[in-house]
């Protein structure tokens, strides 16, 4: 049984059933399982008389709480909570797709490690940190599962396309077979009255028809005519008890073929009335010419039992079958011709739309080759003429020695094509032995069933090969490098900020720009067919250890690509990347290993600003744990909603007033983890980033930021300011101006008194879009500062386009302020530019007494740094400055 509402339809509830139970005994917990709304979909796990009791512990509403609050978040995955009994825990986690929750388990643990005593007797008890676990482990198992099973979804609707084009070659292949059958009639030495009931035979079954028939006119009276030759299925009664002198049909005129099908309502009325009389309810009417006279003969196929709608492909089957019957027929007739008849078969099989060729078996040579052949075989039968015979070595080197006829498969590896080979012994115009070969091209064919092979292995959105490809592919390279004492490597890459533009320009956007990178990979010599998306923004390109040697001048390769922008939606983008190197064998053997090692390696590139490559080394695996350690705290600090991230104030001076008093604080953020410590900001910030957690700590930091201000003004301190940093994650926010809307009507701060700073950085991709939005958060009475200013790509013109009020000169040029002449002339510069368009300054990082006298005769109101005081709790902050 499979659950049936829309998405859910991915999952086998048997299957769940047996996960959780063998996972419950495992792990020593209670488990049952939730759908997308709510509702049970599986009983808890466990012995009777245990699950009963924990549901007179826990309520279904509390259950449901948990559950609602856990589906409608996007930041979380699991939950655990107390339950009334001191050592019963309930936890909640969920697996999605596509971001949307799929299924949610409920795990109870009975533990053993609780402070206090509670509920005894249970048959299953745990640990707090097994119940955890548990949690991770059950869901990354049914993540794998449902991945697992969207990629054998995909599999299948590609192969259901696949067989309907096998469907229609296999019908080409049957038609080519029937039309060989009638072929070889021709070879017959019967009368054409009798090699006719045969053809018509042939093609009856083949259609699965009720009748058929050839009819003559009578030519001494036009208004009779004679059966030459009929057929029917069984079970159908013969329409006739006599063959000659018969009233004419009237549908027997003309040199056109006729097709009528049931229900027709385009036909002539003597027509209907003489089909309604024979009980036919379709028909198809080809008539049969000849060589001397206008058609007096014409092949009727009949359908009396079930309704009938002509297909093109049958109405042209129905003329090409006749027109060789009409080949039988005229050969008889001048049957003292050979010449005569050997060009009426020549001209219906040159009708036909299979290769056709005939060889005589005693002289070898070529006796026939139809239209379609020469057409598909120019220079072979050129070739087969001058006594190479290259279609011999083609096709008949692989017919089995002794066999009169059947049919084989055969490759032609010069072409890379394949073809399906029919081949028949016949006596050819009564006169020789010879091979009749029929031959029909299923390249296609075959190359969609190697299209659904590779199916499996590919990326579908760009092109590259897939992680299953991947560690395929990985696998044979390390077995190579080991076998012969070679090297290769892996090369990790993952995007920085890509989130940016998906999130900026679109997902199609982000799509195309994915499309751009994986083909420029693909261009970077020798590794033209080992690079792989690992899915979402992440790239492997593995090196093989043939080009080893040139791992620096890949790299280089690699790194030039990301060095200039892409061109999206009319506009440049700046895309980098963060890369991680890892050789083999050298740093493992496991493939598992192996790129896990090349993804953290990766990772402390990005950590050690972006854009950077990271080559492996053993510490990396330590700091990896504690990077799954950091991201596990900190996703459960965001889910305590931010309480652990304290806001520090650094107070900004005015040096033009007498005795610098301070105007105003910027607020900083700090992790105090109870579990980790005091956590530095450049540890955590960019993982913060990284993990997309950044928005909510943001969020908790302007709001407390802008409660303390409100504080500030409303004793005794009005003109007091805040500023706060904006990450450009949040600013690419749809709702950021929104939500800065939401603190300041909650907080009640006056928005003149808030600062909101944005680094230079962001201005690299979508000015028009930042400008926009930095536009929207001033209407909002907000003053912008560009903070970092110095480091980006074009800051005199960012200056000019941005909608700021305050430039923050970079800390970067402050260090050597006293001695270096050309920090203390950016710094006077823009400190003129900023005064001459309207601009305040403000200057950060100021340590010593040194770098604060060069300050006295510049036009410099704003300053801070440490000579002043470092960023200070806020009740520290009150104490000194309120």
């Amino acid at each position: 049984m499979q659950i049936n509402r829309g998405r859910d339809r991915l999952i086998d509830i048997e299957y769940i059933d047996q996960l959780q139970e063998s996972f419950s005994r495992v792990a020593g917990v209670y488990t049952y399982c939730l759908d997308s709304a709510g509702v049970p979909v599986t009983k808890m796990s466990g012995p009777e008389a245990d699950t009963s009791r924990l549901m007179e512990y826990v309520s279904k509403e509390a259950v449901a709480e948990q559950f609602f609050r856990l589906t409608g978040s996007l930041l979380e995955d699991q939950v655990i909570e107390d339950t009334d009994i001191p050592n019963i825990k309930m936890g909640l986690t969920t697996s999605r797709v596509n971001g949307q929750p799929l299924l949610t388990w409920v795990v109870f643990g009975i533990i053993t490690d609780a402070e206090e005593d509670g509920a005894e007797g249970f048959s299953r008890t745990t640990t707090y940190k097994g119940l955890l676990d548990a949690l991770d482990l059950i869901r990354e198992t049914f993540d794998y599962q449902v991945n697992a099973r969207i990629l054998a979804v995909n599999a299948e609707a590609e192969n259901r396309r696949s067989k309907y084009s096998e469907a229609e070659l296999e019908e080409s292949l049957k038609r080519s077979e029937v039309m060989t059958a009638i072929v070889q009639l021709m070879g017959q030495d019967e009368i054409a009255e009798a090699l006719s009931v045969s053809a018509l035979k042939v093609i009856g079954e083949y259609l699965h028809l009720s009748s058929a028939h050839v009819y003559i006119t009578n030519l001494r009276d036009n208004s009779l005519m004679d059966i030459m030759a009929e057929w029917y299925a069984p079970g159908v009664v013969p329409r006739f008890d006599h063959s000659r002198d018969l009233p004419r049909y009237s549908f027997l005129a003309g040199n056109k073929l006729q097709a009528v099908s049931t229900g027709s309502s385009v036909i002539n009325p003597d027509w209907l009335k003489e089909m309604n009389s024979m009980d036919v309810k379709a028909m198809v009417v080809v008539p049969i010419k000849s060589s001397d006279r206008p058609a007096y003969m014409y092949a009727c196929y009949d359908e009396c039992v079930n309704d009938r709608y002509w297909s093109v492909e049958e109405i042209n089957f129905l003329s090409d079958a006749t027109r060789i019957i009409e080949s039988i027929i005229e050969r008889r007739r001048y049957e003292i011709n050979i010449a005569g008849s050997f060009e009426s078969v020549r001209n219906s099989l040159d009708n036909v739309g299979t290769c056709i060729y005939v060889r005589d078996l005693n002289s070898g040579s070529l006796q026939f080759t139809n239209r379609t052949m020469v057409a598909n075989f120019t220079s072979e039968i050129k070739r087969d003429k001058e006594e190479e015979k290259p279609l011999a070595q083609i096709f008949e080197s692989h017919i089995p020695e002794g066999s009169e006829t059947g049919s084989i498969e055969v490759y032609r590896k010069d072409r890379d094509e394949y073809f399906e080979l029919y081949y028949s012994r016949i006596e050819w115009m009564g006169q020789s032995s010879s091979l009749l070969c029929s031959i029909l091209d299923v390249t296609e064919k075959k190359k969609n069933q190697k299209r659904i092979e590779q199916l499996a292995y590919t990326d579908f959105l760009t092109g590259l090969y897939n992680r299953m490809c991947c560690e395929r592919d990985l696998a044979k390279l390390v077995d190579e490098s080991l076998a012969k004492g070679t090297t290769g490597a892996i090369l990790y890459l993952d995007l920085d900020d890509f989130k940016h533009i998906n999130d900026g320009l679109g997902h199609q956007y982000g799509d195309i720009l994915l499309q751009s990178i994986a083909h420029s990979f693909t261009r970077v010599k020798g590794v033209e067919d080992t690079c792989y998306r690992m899915g979402g923004d992440e790239f492997v390109i593995v090196i093989p250890p043939s080009y080893y040697p040139e791992l620096e001048r890949i790299v280089t390769d690699i790194k030039t690509i990301f060095s200039r922008p892409w061109f999206l939606k009319d506009a440049d983008y700046y895309c980098t990347m963060s890369m991680g190197v890892v050789t083999f064998p050298g740093e493992g053997t496991q493939i598992q290993e192996l790129i896990k090692k090349a993804d953290i390696t990766m990772y402390e590139a990005k950590k050690s600003g972006k854009n950077k490559v990271a080559v492996y080394n053993s510490d990396m695996d330590s700091e990896s744990g504690k990077r799954l350690d950091m991201e596990k705290h900190m996703r459960d600090a965001v889910a305590s909603r931010c309480e652990e991230f304290v806001v520090y104030f650094q107070p900004i001076m005015d040096i033009t007033l007498e005795g610098t008093p301070c105007v105003g604080a910027e607020a900083l953020v700090r992790w105090d983890s109870p579990d980790l410590g005091f956590v530095s900001p450049g540890d955590f910030i960019p993982f913060a980033e990284y993990l997309g957690l950044i928005i909510p700590i943001g969020e908790h930091v302007l709001k407390t930021a802008c409660k303390a201000c409100k504080s500030w003004n409303d004793n005794g301190h009005p003109k007091y300011k805040v500023n706060v940093n904006l990450s450009v994650i949040q600013l690419v926010q749809p709702d950021i101006v929104q939500i800065v809307r939401n603190v300041i009507e909650e907080t009640g701060i006056n928005p003149k008194n808030l600062t909101l700073e944005v680094t230079e950085s962001l201005a690299i991709n979508d000015m028009s879009k930042m400008k926009e939005v930095l536009a929207a958060i001033r209407e909002l009475g907000c003053r912008i500062a560009l903070d970092d200013f110095g480091t980006g790509y074009s800051s005199l013109n960012h200056i000019r386009e941005l909608p700021i009020d305050v430039i923050k000169v970079d800390q970067s040029f402050i260090r050597e302020l006293a001695s270096d002449a050309y920090s203390q002339a950016f710094v006077r510069y823009i400190a003129l530019l900023a005064s001459m368009i309207g601009k305040s300054i403000c200057v950060e990082g100021i340590e010593t007494v040194e770098q604060y006298g060069v300050l006295s005769d510049m036009d410099v109101r704003m300053v801070q740094g440490f000579y002043f005081d470092r960023p200070l709790p806020k009740n520290q902050f009150e104490e000194k400055y309120l």
